[in-house]
């Protein structure tokens, strides 16, 4: 909280009648010389690199604990950044749908990615922002805070509690990481993505993600096929296969696209899934072209 320092005028003169006497040793007579400087008031600021027991966008100092990540916890802030410009001149904190969250989302999305060593959305984790509160921001706070949090499964994005930073958590090998999946399927829906190991049976496989063009949501949602089309062009890039006319005939997709309300944030990442209807596949089609996508 920001404190403010008032000056208090006195309303007279204050005269010392010491007439006779001298001023005693070390005393020089001025009483405005001696004062200490009063430091400017400092505005707080979260740290990056520190773990939080709880998910917690308020942005109160008071509620702000930050942990070792060595120690048991549920975010991780793996960037603190600034608003400047058009974005830092509001009177209030950003909304969901501001041009300013929307660019502290951009700035997360590319520091979050960064922090796990690949595209964050290619694994169990889900990105939050957190904005000063009220308070702060009227008292010249304009920093942000990008939280990632492992999240139980593709299905189930409820926070987990856990240990450890998530600094490099995508690389190559990461228990974290989507891989391959037995979908339960009720007719043009995906009722749950089951993952499994890729040497087990298995019909689907995360491919990768493209970035939705900005549309309203509803629009973005509404025109399934584009969204199909595009999977597939990341299908063909992920299994060296091409990207022609014949790929609808090698493999479906499968899309997740970003919640509602995380669109409304700037999320615009949609993550793509390889789907095999009419057989079971025992390893990855990463890398493997038409010997495993054969046109049928």
């Amino acid at each position: 909280m920001r404190r403010w320092l008032t000056a208090v005028a006195l309303g007279g003169t204050v005269a010392l009648a010491l007439t006779g006497c001298a001023n005693p040793a070390g005393v020089d007579g001025e009483l405005t010389d001696d004062w200490a400087m009063v430091s400017e008031p400092t505005q707080f600021v979260p740290e990056s690199g520190v773990c939080l027991p709880r998910w917690d966008n308020s942005g109160y100092f008071s509620g702000y604990n930050p942990l070792d990540c060595a120690e048991s916890h549920q975010v991780e802030t793996v960037h603190v950044g600034t608003l400047t410009g058009a974005n830092a001149d509001r009177t209030s904190p950003p909304p969901e749908d501001s041009p300013a969250a929307r660019a502290a989302f951009a700035e997360c999305d590319r520091a979050a990615s960064k922090a796990v060593g690949a595209e964050w959305r290619g694994g169990r984790l889900s990105l939050d922002v957190g904005f000063p509160p009220p308070a702060g921001w009227a008292g010249g706070a304009r920093w942000f805070r990008c939280d990632l949090a492992e999240i139980t499964s593709l299905d189930d994005p409820s926070m987990v509690m856990r240990k450890g930073s998530l600094t490099g958590a995508l690389k190559e090998g990461s228990a974290l990481a989507h891989t391959c999946f037995s979908p339960k399927i009720s007719g043009d829906d995906v009722d749950a993505m089951r993952p499994v190991s890729c040497t087990s049976k298995h019909r689907s496989e995360y491919a990768g993600t493209y970035t939705a063009p900005d549309t309203s949501y509803d629009a973005f949602v509404r025109n399934s096929e584009a969204i199909h089309r595009s999977c597939r062009k990341v299908i063909a890039s992920f299994a060296k296969v091409p990207n022609d006319s014949r790929l609808a005939y090698r493999t479906g997709s499968i899309f997740y696209p970003p919640r509602e309300d995380d669109w409304e944030k700037g999320d615009r990442g949609v993550q793509c899934f390889v789907w095999i209807s009419d057989r079971d596949l025992t390893r990855s089609v990463k890398g493997n072209g038409a010997k495993l996508l054969p046109v049928r």
